[in-house]
Formats: C-alpha cells, sequence, structure tokens
C-alpha cells in the first residue's frame, strides 16, 4: 500500500476545516458559512484517498481487502463507541417516547447510513427535528463510508479502461 509523503499544509487545511465547523456550531451568527467545512474536509479526503489508490493501481499493489479493512479498523472503533455513549446518555436523558426514533438513528449510523436515515426521517437536516437528534454529527461519516465503499470500485474500472 502506497504512502504518502507528510503534507502540513492538508493538516493546516483540516484544522481550518475543523475549526469552522466547530465555530458554526457552537454559534451560527459568528460563521454563517462554517459547515461548509465538512465540504472541505470531504475534499481533501477524496484528495487523499484517490492519491493512495492510484498509487497502488500504478503499482499493481492496490486490494479492495486491504484498503477496506484498513478504513474498517480506522473508523469502526471509534464508531461504535461513540454511538453506543450516545445511545446510552439518550437513554438516561431523552423523552421516553423519542427513543424509538433515536434507536433508528444509532442503528442507522452503525450501518453507514445515517445520512440516508436523516433525510427520510427528518426531512431536511437543518431542521428542528434534525437538530434534536444526538446522532446527527453521524450524517458526515455515513457519507464518508459510502464514499470508501464506491470511490475505489469506480477507480478500478477507470484504471482498467
Amino acid at each position: 500500500m502506497a504512502s504518502l509523503p507528510y503534507r502540513p499544509e492538508i493538516d493546516g487545511l483540516r484544522a481550518i476545516a475543523v475549526s469552522a465547523v466547530i465555530v458554526f456550531h457552537l454559534n451560527g451568527d459568528w460563521l454563517p458559512g462554517g459547515y461548509l467545512g465538512v465540504d472541505v474536509f470531504f475534499v481533501i479526503s477524496g484528495y487523499l484517498i484517490t492519491s493512495i489508490i492510484r498509487s497502488d493501481l500504478e503499482d499493481g499493489s492496490f486490494s479492495f481487502r486491504r484498503f477496506w479493512a484498513r478504513r474498517i479498523r480506522r473508523i469502526l472503533p471509534a464508531m461504535l463507541l461513540v454511538t453506543l455513549f450516545t445511545a446510552v446518555m439518550s437513554l438516561r436523558f431523552t423523552f421516553p417516547p423519542d427513543r424509538p426514533q433515536l434507536g433508528l438513528q444509532a442503528m442507522s449510523a452503525l450501518m453507514s447510513i445515517a445520512n440516508v436515515c436523516f433525510w427520510r426521517t427528518t426531512g431536511n437536516y437543518w431542521g428542528s427535528d434534525a437538530e434534536t437528534s444526538p446522532f446527527l454529527h453521524l450524517w458526515s461519516l455515513s457519507v464518508e463510508e459510502q464514499f470508501y465503499l464506491f470511490h475505489p470500485v469506480l477507480l478500478v474500472v477507470v484504471f482498467r479502461l
């Protein structure tokens, strides 16, 4: 598997993107477009992942199994911990009739389809129904995981053509 040289400017862009999102969530009036940091982070991830896959394809070492196993080892432990902790806290601090919906959101996060769940159940990421969910932060992780699932397949097809 290819290893890219360390790029401090990429870490700087990541820091700016994450900071913008945090400031936006603290108070949307302070940085109204701060949510765009998520998009910047996605572009950076896409660039890095595409670079790694391309390099591996060029030297004949690309493996779907190895690629997906690395993503799973990197993402799954933290996602399980966050989802479990959030679910336990939700049971303690939420109104009982809201718990089935929160359970659905937790399960959708574990299946990497939280973005679809929020779209289907709240209709709008910015809506009040979405804002009250403690699992809302997992929608972007689901988008990232879906990217990791489909993007390598697309790159392999394009590389072989």
